[in-house]
């Protein structure tokens, strides 16, 4: 019986060891599962309030704290700068400034008759309530642009101030349109801010100035670059002149190119009698009239001698009269200074040293020292691409066309005019040389040609040979 009462005694313990252990083991199983439970709460709470943030966002008047402000008109800006910019610190790097080509000049020189007479005949046209065509002819760099622009922006002051009937100026340059056709567009964009495409916009137009408009404001066109806008039937340049013929069209039109005798030369007689009404030919600058245009962008700022100003005028005179020539020939003159003068100190005027630097330095380019020792034949070959395109009043000729100026030249110098294989082989050289821009695809008589080297140099270069 004792034993058992001590193996009853023993099971009592163990049971209640093991109750004891159960109910452990339970509280850490409830602990576990509140664990576990808190967690999936707090990522349940965190997922609802991301969807709250969604959904209020995309809803139309809902903005958190922390999303920024859309504006109501908003508007592209260019960031302000940090610094000011600079100023010319140095007399030499004034005039640099006031030298360069895209600087705008207080006054234009020597062009006060040019000027006085476009301003005439625009200003009596815009009176009269008719129109008319101007044809403006001269070499580069001799201020027919220039002029025309002042001409208008005096002509649109004197209306502002209702001195003059209000007209609409508009301008297309022929060197910024991919197909001379685009110029139909670009004008009906400009005059009304509709789109068409080419074919349409010449109708549309050929409607505008054939219909009469009584209250219709007159119209003032300049066309720069005349030359790129001929085509083989010439129907632009017939409709850019016929225009301005009728009476209800109130349209001026003022035509700019570098060929004075272009009508004669690519247009055909109706054409050209439609420019036979007015023309100006602007004249190259001659030495003098360069002098006082470098002077006046200088404007009393003592930078330059005088015989130094004078060296570049005969020089420039003496090639083409381009008053941007002079110009770059002076501006790289004033940079030549004031390098030597930061080497060693010196005078700071530039002087006949440095212009004579700077004219070597613009005049013997690889290009000029690669026609100077070209062959006899191949320099004949660039001149008589010269020649066309003075023919044409284009930069571009086929190879036909350049051969017969070849054949030309050479029966005037003495010389045996060589056969049609020949001249091709010369001119697949000056091509290699990069002298000249030939089409690669093509090796036959209408073989395209250009120049890839300006008309001054090559002047330059076969009058110093």
């Amino acid at each position: 019986s004792d034993q058992d009462d001590e193996g009853s005694d023993e099971f009592i313990l163990d049971h209640e060891k093991s109750s004891e252990s159960s109910s452990v083991d339970e509280e850490q199983d409830d602990d576990d599962d509140s664990e576990f439970r808190r967690k999936c709460a707090k990522k349940i709470s965190k997922s609802t309030a991301k969807l709250s943030e969604k959904t209020s966002a995309k809803r139309p008047g809902t903005r958190t704290a922390g999303t920024p402000r859309t504006p109501s008109h908003p508007s592209p800006y260019i960031p302000r700068r940090s610094q000011l910019a600079k100023k010319p610190v140095s007399v030499l790097e004034e005039a640099r400034a006031r030298l360069h080509v895209s600087a705008v000049p207080e006054s234009l020189p020597c062009r006060e008759q040019e000027f006085q007479d476009i301003y005439n005949f625009v200003e009596s046209k815009l009176i009269d309530g008719t129109g008319g065509c101007m044809y403006i002819s001269g070499v580069p760099g001799t201020g027919k642009t220039a002029t025309v622009h002042e001409v208008m922006r005096c002509l649109q002051h004197a209306a502002n101030q209702e001195n003059l009937p209000s007209f609409q100026y508009i301008e297309i340059n022929g060197m910024k349109l991919t197909d001379p056709h685009q110029c139909y567009v670009q004008i009906l964009k400009l005059l009304t801010g509709q789109k068409a495409t080419a074919d349409h916009a010449a109708a549309l137009l050929e409607k505008r100035f054939g219909t009469p408009a009584p209250k219709r404001e007159s119209t003032v066109l300049l066309v720069d670059e005349l030359d790129l806008l001929w085509t083989r039937k010439q129907n632009i340049m017939y409709n850019l002149f016929d225009w301005p013929t009728r009476r209800q069209a109130k349209l001026v039109v003022l035509a700019v190119a570098n060929t004075m005798d272009l009508p004669e030369r690519i247009m055909m007689n109706r054409v050209a009698s439609r420019l036979g009404l007015t023309r100006m030919s602007f004249q190259p600058y001659s030495y003098k009239q360069l002098q006082q245009i470098i002077s006046s962008r200088l404007n009393r700022l003592k930078a330059f001698e005088n015989d130094a100003i004078q060296l570049v005028g005969r020089k420039v005179a003496a090639l083409s009269g381009d008053a941007r020539r002079a110009l770059d020939i002076c501006r790289r003159a004033a940079e030549i200074c004031e390098y030597s003068e930061n080497q060693k100190p010196a005078s700071s005027l530039v002087g006949m040293p440095h212009i004579l630097q700077a004219l070597d330095e613009m005049f013997s380019s690889p290009y000029i020292n690669a026609i100077r020792h070209a062959s006899n034949q191949e320099q004949i070959f660039i001149k008589a691409v010269l020649a066309e395109f003075r023919r044409l009043g284009l930069e571009e000729a086929t190879f036909q066309q350049i051969y017969q100026q070849h054949i030309g030249l050479c029966r005037l110098e003495g010389l045996q005019p060589p056969t049609i294989s020949e001249t091709m082989l010369v001119c697949t050289r000056l091509g290699a040389c990069r002298l000249l821009l030939v089409e690669s695809s093509k090796n036959d008589l209408h073989l395209r040609v250009r120049l890839n080297v300006s008309q001054d140099d090559v002047m330059y270069a076969l009058k110093e040979d």
